[in-house]
């Protein structure tokens, strides 16, 4: 960090959109996982589909 407090304006721009996109692309992965495992969970029958009022009504029974 404290190299970075002595770079050029230039330098530490391009290092934030650098950091930007990498933070981007981790959550893009982290959301696609996340996907995958609930269509697997959707496919295996481990998931209850209904609507709103039916699934909160579900969850208050629990």
């Amino acid at each position: 960090m404290e190299e970075f407090s002595h770079l050029p304006l230039d330098d530490k721009e391009y290092a934030t959109e650098v950091i930007k996109k990498q933070l981007i692309e981790a959550k893009r992965e982290t959301l696609a996982k996340r996907a995958k495992t609930a269509m697997a969970s959707f496919r295996k029958k481990m998931t209850k589909c209904g609507t709103v009022k039916e699934l909160y009504k579900d969850l208050e029974s629990d």
